[in-house]
């Protein structure tokens, strides 16, 4: 009876470390598409072609009930994160209505390079997972353009100016700052998930999880064993979390059907902890932002389990 205390410690220690050295690699993957590819948008806004496109699309934006310059706060979402896109917004003039609008539209597509690198990578096809997202970002947008309170448009939500264009060198040092604040960020949450993730199997914890979720996840239409990555991904994002998928699908635990089946709902509702309230500190009202997306994500995988169904033949991971 007193080996218990002893061998538990060793067992948890020993599952530690498996989760960090499956965090490292995990982590190097990540950055080897994150730094890259944040360098190459950041030069795109410094030159100019960003803006150029979103005057592009200016005419679009009106069909969604948005000024046009809206569109350089969507470019800035699809290309990068929830933080570009707040950050262009409340350089231009729009009002609590519109904001909302964009909130959802960016909330649904975002950071659309590096998350469809990812989804590829645990097995879902590149084109399918951008076409969905951005197909749902648009639709979402028409539909709040026409059932969203007219009362929200009394509320200013910025009234800013656009700020005016960087000196090279400052834009690339803030870059290089930023990205060695994700750098450390990914390290540390990809370590912490992967740590406790090993932890959790190895004293079956997983397994009361997946039953205590079973449930919800066949609400949502999820395998069960889901459970764990999606608290992840809700709570850290699905970049971090993505780590997981893949190493799921490689141990054989996961199968990549359920992985792209995962990448579905995932692709369309995941961080409603951290952009949810990065969008409520400025004043997005929360309903608007998170039963949505939720009930599109829903929609988009048992919407894929169906197809799936009439037509069996047509799916292969990666492409179905």
């Amino acid at each position: 009876m007193e080996e218990l205390p002893t061998s538990a410690p060793r067992r948890a220690l020993a599952a530690a470390v498996l989760g960090a050295k499956s965090a490292l690699k995990t982590a190097w993957f990540l950055l080897k598409i994150m730094v890259p590819v944040t360098l190459a948008v950041a030069l795109l806004g410094w030159s100019g072609i960003l803006a150029k496109i979103a005057s592009l699309l200016a005419p679009a934006m009106g069909l969604l009930g948005l000024p046009g310059d809206a569109a350089l706060v969507f470019i800035s979402s699809a290309l990068l994160n929830i933080y570009s896109a707040i950050a262009v917004a409340g350089s231009l003039s729009l009002d609590l209505r519109e904001a909302t609008i964009l909130a959802v539209m960016c909330l649904t597509a975002h950071n659309l390079l590096v998350e469809t690198a990812v989804m590829k990578k645990t097995g879902s096809s590149a084109t399918k997972m951008v076409l969905l997202r951005l197909g749902s970002a648009i639709l979402a947008g028409w539909i709040y353009s026409l059932i969203l309170p007219r009362g929200l448009s009394a509320s200013v939500f910025s009234a800013g100016g656009p700020a005016a264009r960087p000196e090279f060198w400052p834009m690339l040092a803030a870059w290089a700052l930023s990205t060695a604040r994700l750098v450390a960020k990914i390290g540390l949450l990809v370590l912490a998930i992967m740590v406790v993730q090993r932890i959790l199997e190895e004293f079956r914890f997983m397994d009361f999880l997946s039953r205590l979720f079973a449930p919800f996840m066949k609400f949502l239409g999820l395998p069960e064993r889901a459970s764990f990555l999606w608290i992840v991904i809700n709570i850290v994002g699905y970049a971090y979390g993505a780590g997981i998928v893949g190493a799921e699908i490689q141990s054989g635990r996961m199968k990549p059907q359920e992985g792209d089946l995962f990448n579905h709902h995932a692709s369309l509702c995941h961080s409603l902890l951290e952009d949810t309230a990065l969008f409520a500190a400025v004043g997005v009202p929360i309903f608007w932002t998170t039963l949505p997306r939720l009930a599109a994500a829903t929609a988009a995988v048992w919407i894929e389990r169906g197809r799936r169904h009439f037509f069996r033949r047509s799916f292969r991971a990666g492409i179905g």
